[in-house]
């Protein structure tokens, strides 16, 4: 059978109710996981080790740093796939960050978590864990990928893009969906494995670490009503920023009369900041494209250095990506390079295909 190593960092599909404390506790061993799910020592040869119990909304950069390494140290073993159980408030933030630290990666590192934890009936972590392994033992992916719920239903998983996938509800089992982008695969619990986009197999099979620097700054911001220009250089000591704009990209910049003043000052808090660090623009829509080509506001923006025109980035996605590019590359590279797909993050058209995979 293959080899695959399960490294754990904690999260609701290692945890159970907690009586002393009132509620749940991610406590779990590598071996307990093993012990509660037997079915997939039938699948593969497992080795199950622990990395961290923690939840997932304490992680940080010094974390994806620690996964990629332990990520680094099986592929040397020879290990033939890697499942990663974790919490799945920021699963999608450190798929991406794997994504990007892990170039060239030979081997299918499949993230997993679970909505409910592993000692409840109705828990999702069974059929997360047996249908990665069936993923990883049943195709020649190569790469990082997510593998949850399709829906309510315990038969069949998807397996979706690292950089493409946001948690879009708190508590559905099938929480997780790709946005502007389709499924990489549906595979179900007996194993059947039915490819729905195409994914790029790694040119050499020589994987390499770029970290990320684990001081380093980037914000997020969310445009609103009502915005006030000391909100934008609050961030003028960070090394980056990310803002989530209004509909294909607006923010609210345009003084029209004594009501909308402070929207100069905005515009001259961007201006100002602009020169210091890289903007990055990301949409609150959730789905579509940015493009600041429609209003004559949205070109001021590109005029002053504003970013992102024309991606589809994921925020989470933009503010992972933007650590990634100013750790390993110049800064005065940033503007080309945040056009630049790298690992999926940015579709090459836009289609609503992917919806019949959100609302199934």
């Amino acid at each position: 059978m293959m080899k695959i190593s399960m490294l754990h960092t904690g999260g609701t599909v290692a945890s159970f109710y907690d009586e002393k404390k009132g509620g749940v506790s991610s406590k779990y061993s590598p071996k307990d996981i093993l012990k509660l799910y037997p079915e997939i020592k039938q699948i593969a040869n497992i080795d199950s080790r622990l990395i961290g119990n923690m939840w997932s909304q304490d992680m940080n950069f010094k974390h994806y740093n620690l996964i990629a390494k332990e990520v680094e140290k099986e592929v040397k073993k020879g290990v033939e796939g890697i499942i990663i159980t974790h919490g799945t408030d920021t699963l999608h933030y450190t798929s991406a960050a794997l994504a990007f630290i892990l170039e060239n990666c030979p081997i299918p590192v499949i993230l997993l978590g679970a909505q409910r934890s592993s000692d409840r009936g109705s828990s999702d972590a069974k059929l997360n864990l047996i249908c990665a392994c069936q993923f990883i033992a049943n195709s020649k992916f190569q790469g990082v990928a997510i593998c949850m719920h399709a829906s309510t239903s315990d038969d069949a998983c998807l397996i979706l893009p690292p950089t493409k996938t946001r948690k879009i509800h708190s508590t559905r089992r099938d929480a997780f969906k790709a946005i502007n982008s389709k499924p990489i695969a549906r595979v179900t619990l007996q194993g059947n494995v039915g490819f729905i986009e195409k994914h790029n197999k790694s040119s050499t099979k020589q994987l390499k670490l770029k970290l990320i620097k684990e001081n380093i700054k980037i914000g997020i911001l969310k445009s609103h009503p009502n915005m006030f220009a000391e909100q934008i250089l609050f961030y003028k000591n960070y090394d980056g920023l990310i803002i989530e704009a209004m509909g294909l990209g607006n923010l609210p910049t345009t003084k029209l009369d004594k009501n909308t003043q402070e929207n100069e000052k905005i515009l001259e808090a961007l201006k100002k900041l602009s020169k210091k660090i890289p903007i990055i623009l990301t949409l609150q829509t959730i789905f579509g494209r940015l493009n600041l080509n429609v209003y004559s506001n949205q070109r001021q923006y590109q005029e002053i250095g504003l970013l992102g025109h024309q991606t589809d980035t994921l925020t989470e996605t933009a503010f992972i990506k933007l650590a990634w590019l100013l750790s390993n590359y110049k800064k005065e590279e940033i503007p080309k390079l945040i056009n630049k797909n790298f690992r999926g993050e940015i579709s090459s058209r836009t289609s609503l295909d992917f919806l019949d995979y959100v609302y199934s």
